[in-house]
């Protein structure tokens, strides 16, 4: 294989440095030698492990019942009688060969101040150290991960594109599936601490009285958007006000004019009498009219407008929390909340995904 280092990022120089604990901005591209030694390795570690799974696997009680009823006991007996031995001592040797290759690759982290500390090599690197037991060389498979890894992001093809999305999509898959049961069931304990009154009231309580000002501001926030529009519309000139001018004004004229002690005295005044009564009417649906226009602009200032709206949001928010149709309300809100998230999370996100269709 022709490996360019042009081609290749930057990497630690130490065969072990994967995990380093002391970044460096600048790292060297990895050498041919030590690219070369990480596929041996990856090649002799993989081969041990296969070995491993097929001893453990003929040696086993359901290998010798699975020969019985294939009539091949004398295959197997022969595997056991002849194989196993020399495979068990193999293994013992690839096992002092790792011994050797761990405690060479420290001295070197040692040498090369790899660490802050030259005890952290086997803290960094535990799952070699515990993988030089037999009785965990299972975790010898960390380390050929991490080296297919390194070797990945190098732009080498350890597997193909397929397995690698399909191992993508299985680890999403698990991963989905744990964090959605954690989160139904924090939500169902959270649901089952609000069927209790003592409970929920103090949860209410606490969560209004943390947000009053954020209540508010909302509030005053609406109130300045929705509602101070539809007051400007009454102040003179506008369509609004107008209206109730008109209104206040006719009401005045129809009340004067259905006042009978008011026609009764001005009849008693020959000839100008009727005239007076009319301009009377006149009159007091003019000051009806004025009365309004000159109410709306004392009351309708934008000054104005905007403190009382300030007021009503901050008694708003300053409500008593003690009332039993907001807390009803209150709970209510939280447990719709609460229903949407749950049905949220338990849409399986990794059905929708293009894996499903390989």
């Amino acid at each position: 294989m022709s490996i360019s280092s042009n081609n290749l990022p930057k990497r630690s120089q130490s065969i072990a440095d994967h995990t380093q604990l002391k970044p460096s901005p600048m790292r060297p591209a990895p050498s041919r030698l030590k690219l070369t030694y990480d596929i041996l390795m990856l090649v002799a570690i993989s081969i041990d492990l296969f070995l491993i799974s097929i001893d453990a696997i003929l040696m086993s009680n359901f290998s010798a019942n699975a020969a019985n009823w294939l009539m091949l006991s004398e295959a197997l007996a022969w595997y056991q009688n002849v194989l196993h031995d020399p495979l068990r001592t193999v293994g013992g040797f690839f096992t002092l060969f790792l011994i050797f290759e761990l405690a060479v690759r420290w001295a070197i982290a040692i040498k090369n101040r790899v660490y802050y500390r030259w005890f952290f090599f086997p803290f960094v690197h535990w799952y070699e150290v515990l993988g030089c037991f037999p009785q965990l060389r299972a975790l010898r498979l960390f380390r050929a991960v991490v080296i297919g890894r390194r070797l990945h992001q190098l732009g080498y093809q350890v597997l193909p594109q397929l397995w690698l999305k399909r191992i993508k999509f299985y680890i999403d898959l698990i991963l989905e599936e744990l964090s959605d049961r954690v989160i139904l069931t924090a939500i169902d304990n959270y649901r089952q601490q609000l069927t209790d009154p003592k409970m929920q009231k103090s949860m209410i309580d606490s969560t209004i009285t943390r947000n009053r000002v954020e209540i508010e501001a909302v509030i005053l926030s609406l109130l300045r958007r929705e509602l101070a529009p539809q007051l400007q519309k009454l102040k003179r000139g506008s369509e609004g006000g107008n209206l109730i001018a008109h209104e206040v004004g006719d009401a005045i004229q129809s009340g004067l004019a259905n006042t009978p002690e008011l026609r009764r005295y001005l009849r008693l005044i020959p000839i100008a009498g009727s005239l007076i009564e009319s301009q009377l009417q006149h009159i007091g649906q003019s000051i009806g009219e004025n009365v309004v226009y000159a109410l709306n602009a004392r009351l309708l200032d934008d000054q104005r407008i905007d403190d009382m709206m300030a007021a009503i949001a901050h008694s708003v928010a300053h409500v008593d929390a003690s009332d039993n149709a907001l807390d009803v309300l209150v709970a209510s809100i939280i447990d719709d909340s609460l229903s949407a998230l749950e049905a949220q999370v338990k849409v399986q996100q990794w059905k929708h995904k293009d894996m499903l269709n390989l």
